[in-house]
């Protein structure tokens, strides 16, 4: 189970990310990304990233990156998180990702799923996933909630993370 860590802000620079790899030469990227506070994280997107609605994202935008919060990351600042889930924030819309239990509860205990017919359960390559959803790290894409604790939501769309082998 992974323990995901979140940043969220605008893109004021994307760049090449060279990893010493001929082959790789163009293929990651370094996203910087600033609060209003005026803290700043570095996001390494590699080929693995996942990106919601597969948006191609420019400076400017108003994005919330996802990371292992548990990985290993350089002691330099600003900080330097490799990128595991990139979504734009549009009004409207909230993006969860973390572990959902058997009651379909996260685990930070702050949202609960309640799934609906019209809830649209996919695997990342947009694919129907047909088990289910719970006891696996997802990407869930919301609108409301309720105010109770933890909070509840009918989602649009939730993206399984399966295991990679």
């Amino acid at each position: 189970m992974t323990t995901f860590g979140s940043f969220y802000g605008i893109i004021t620079m994307i760049n090449d990310f060279r990893t010493g790899v001929e082959e790789s030469a163009g293929c990651y990227k370094l996203m910087t990304v600033q609060k209003r506070d005026g803290s700043i994280v570095n996001f390494v997107i590699t080929p693995a990233t996942y990106f919601v609605d597969h948006i191609q994202m420019s400076v400017g935008d108003i994005v919330i990156g996802f990371y292992d919060a548990y990985a290993p990351v350089p002691l330099i600042f600003p900080p330097q998180f490799q990128a595991i889930v990139m979504s734009k924030l549009s009004l409207g819309q909230n993006v969860k990702v973390d572990y959902f239990n058997s009651q379909l509860v996260s685990s930070d205990g702050t949202l609960k799923l309640n799934i609906a017919p019209c809830t649209q359960i996919i695997l990342e390559n947009g694919q129907v996933f047909t088990g289910n959803p719970a006891n696996h790290n997802l990407i869930v894409i919301y609108g409301p909630t309720t105010k109770s604790i933890p909070a509840q939501t009918t989602p649009y769309r939730i993206i399984v993370l399966c295991p990679k082998t």
